[in-house]
């Protein structure tokens, strides 16, 4: 089944805890994976950022939103067990346990006015029934690869609307903004001098020049097929060189990645989408307009 959204974990997790002992993370999460029978590439599915596994935050949500009602209570660092509340509502409750649920005490609702009150003071409506799926963590991390979607689309169409001479300039700035090259003069020197069928410049592998790595750059709109692959592989074996990179504004077939992976040549290539989610990483072409700090709450400091 797919992953829960958090709302639905709160009744099996108040479930779990109904024995009134104290349960960790670990136990809790593993009893809540058999329950949602999960498979391992289910549990093993991460946030956007990669930092967490989603169906862990997910959990982590819950219990927030519980204990903010008053249903569980935390004894020490990453321990849980249910109160007294969070029994009776178990025992009269035969529905859902979920936020709508928890709104009717007065505990729960003081927890919310503050996330309420910054909402107002921006000018934002929320719905009082809450009834998003996701958590606040999943909402910045998907909001995030949106915006970053809408870039690197408007980043490929302003590429491929500039002049060759500029695309030159631009792989340069990224390659150099990426370690290669040494410095930018001294990649401009060498792209786009090679002359040599399939090969549009070439680049240092390092600041020293220890190794250099040939390129060729297209601005295409169809798919890059395995013929273009085959004469830059060739291309490559007529200077003896061992490394390429390949770089285009649109895609590559299958025939063509199966292809550079197969060969004794190491060519990576680099379609549109990674080339803008590359200029994204490293700051070529976008600029930063706002940077938001996602703190949580360190428990060892409260340790006496």
């Amino acid at each position: 089944m797919a992953i829960p959204d958090f709302q639905s974990i709160m009744r099996p997790l108040l479930e779990h805890l109904a024995d009134g002992k104290v349960h960790g993370n670990r136990e809790t999460n593993d009893y809540l994976a058999q329950h949602f029978q999960l498979s391992e590439d289910e549990l093993a599915e991460m946030l956007p950022s990669g930092f967490a596994r989603l169906f862990d935050n997910r959990i982590g949500w819950a219990k927030t939103h519980l204990k903010g009602a008053g249903f569980i209570e935390s004894p020490s660092r990453a321990k849980y067990r249910i109160t007294q509340r969070g029994l009776d509502s178990l025992a009269n409750t035969v529905g859902p346990i979920n936020i709508a649920h928890l709104q009717q005490f007065d505990e729960y609702n003081h927890f919310k006015s503050g996330s309420k009150a910054e909402k107002s003071v921006s000018g934002l409506t929320t719905d009082s029934s809450e009834t998003d799926e996701m958590t606040p963590s999943e909402q910045i991390e998907f909001g995030y690869q949106k915006i970053r979607q809408e870039i690197e689309v408007e980043l490929i169409s302003k590429i491929k609307s500039a002049s060759p001479a500029f695309f030159e300039r631009l792989v340069v700035e990224l390659l150099v903004s990426m370690g290669y090259g040494g410095s930018l003069k001294d990649a401009g020197q060498t792209l786009g001098k090679s002359g040599d069928g399939g090969i549009d410049g070439v680049i240092k592998e390092d600041r020293l020049g220890l190794d250099v790595i040939y390129l060729q750059a297209k601005r295409w709109e169809g798919t890059v097929g395995r013929p273009e692959i085959q004469k830059f592989a060739g291309a490559l074996q007529g200077q003896r060189a061992k490394k390429g990179i390949f770089l285009t504004t649109s895609n590559f077939s299958v025939e063509a990645i199966q292809y550079a992976s197969f060969i004794d040549t190491r060519i990576v290539l680099i379609d549109g989408k990674q080339l803008a989610g590359l200029m994204i990483d490293t700051g070529v072409g976008v600029t930063k307009v706002a940077t938001y700090e996602v703190k949580r709450l360190d428990s060892d400091y409260f340790e006496e």
